[in-house]
């Protein structure tokens, strides 16, 4: 076990204890920060991460379009990788993102162009952080809102802001976390101007083993986007499976994802 995985298994056990926390201790800034230290280590792997993604997109006057993507991830490196697979039109369109630079391939032009965090995953409602590893106390200061019903669950109302000089598709983020579990089960993105952009939903989580961190890594399973400026457009992405074991070391290249169209 590598110092990182060590270390990441000492702070999931330290961590156990936020969600049991009451309302008042929410409001001290180090509990904030432990809770996001918290729901990043969750589901953090610490090693190799592949997925099956199916992502249904819905768009006013438009017939709906489901894709299939594999999602590659390497956490101790803060790499990514998105390769479409289907429908046969976008197999092989892709994204990697490198050094904290998101780069999307189209291999009908064969070009590669720098994107920014706001841009739409294949034109979906989808952002890269969606399918990347958990970076919330890296990323946003938190201040505590509350306590809220949703449904049957009870949840910690979060207000998250960017930090200063961090890039992020979003600068205000309202965060639900159930109080039970620490999963996240509503979050609202806002502009600078404080218009609400986007709504997302995760009503289903799962969790496997991971052999790297000696620990469970949770995974929302199902995750549902509304854009909240054309109200008729949404996405959902179902995770049809995980595979924690160890990818090719070269997998992170413009190289590999370009031999996928080939």
């Amino acid at each position: 076990m590598t110092l990182r995985n060590l270390f990441g298994a000492v702070l999931a056990a330290v961590l156990l204890a936020v969600p049991s926390a009451r309302a008042a201790d929410m409001k001290d800034p180090a509990e904030l920060k432990k809770l996001l230290a918290t729901l990043d280590d969750r589901q953090s792997n610490g090693g190799d991460y592949k997925s099956l993604m199916y992502i249904e997109q819905k768009e006013k006057d438009k017939t709906d379009v489901v894709r299939e993507a594999v999602v590659y991830r390497r956490d101790a490196r803060d790499q990514l990788m998105i390769l479409m697979t289907k429908p046969k039109g976008e197999a092989g369109k892709g994204y990697l993102r490198l050094e904290k630079n998101l780069w999307s391939y189209d291999p009908n032009t064969g070009k590669w162009e720098r994107r920014t965090e706001r841009e739409r995953i294949a034109g979906t409602d989808s952002r890269r952080a969606d399918f990347d590893e958990s970076r919330l106390a890296e990323e946003y200061d938190p201040a505590f809102e509350g306590e809220e019903k949703l449904g049957k669950f009870t949840a910690w109302k979060l207000v998250l802001t960017a930090r200063q000089g961090v890039d992020v598709a979003y600068p205000v983020v309202h965060l639900w976390v159930d109080k039970e579990t620490s999963n996240i089960l509503k979050r609202q993105e806002f502009a600078l101007s404080k218009r609400l952009m986007r709504t997302s939903y995760y009503p289903k989580w799962m969790k496997v083993f991971s052999e790297s961190k000696k620990a469970d890594v949770w995974f929302p399973q199902e995750m549902r986007f509304y854009d909240e400026v054309e109200k008729a457009n949404s996405t959902v992405i179902v995770v049809k499976n995980v595979d924690l074991n160890a990818l090719e070391e070269n997998i992170f290249t413009k190289a590999w994802l370009e031999s996928k169209s080939r």
